[in-house]
């Protein structure tokens, strides 16, 4: 596993893609899929930030996501779709760590300017694998998708 910023280092070209893919407004949005205690996937919608090169979000306690994350910390996230950039999908795997450290968290939050309730749990999400496709030609018969990949080694 490794930060979005080692990543980042690693594949440059990558990283912007998937950041611009990610964050089309001020907050990142995305589809956060994790696993249920029973094993069973659960999906949810999520508003990402950046801080520091790093990839975090805050969940409140109470929400079954926080529960999926905090047992079994594996996640795999799609950026939401956009009619704009239709032909664009941009995918990631890896492992949420519960940050603990309250410093930490008020960091994030100060140099990021979002909005949390005292209790929502900051996690940072720590990348093993990246996809990011793109449809060419899209329309006629030589349609194909382009992937862009890459593993944590």
């Amino acid at each position: 596993m490794k930060s979005w910023n080692d990543f980042s280092i690693e594949e440059p070209e990558l990283a912007r893609i998937g950041k611009d893919l990610l964050f089309r407004s001020e907050v990142g949005l995305a589809f956060l899929a994790t696993l249920r205690k029973d094993g069973a996937p659960r999906l949810h919608p999520v508003s990402l930030t950046f801080s520091s090169g790093r990839l975090y979000l805050l969940i409140p306690p109470a929400s079954p996501k926080c529960a999926d994350l905090i047992r079994d910390g594996r996640y795999a996230m799609q950026a939401f779709p956009s009619q704009n950039e239709a032909n664009d999908e941009f995918y990631l795997t890896g492992r949420a760590a519960c940050i603990q450290d309250p410093a930490l968290r008020n960091a994030v939050i100060c140099e990021t300017h979002i909005r949390a309730g005292e209790d929502e749990i900051l996690f940072e999400l720590f990348v093993e694998r990246v996809m990011h496709t793109r449809l060419v030609n899209c329309g006629t018969p030589d349609e194909h998708p382009v992937h862009g990949i890459w593993r944590a080694t």
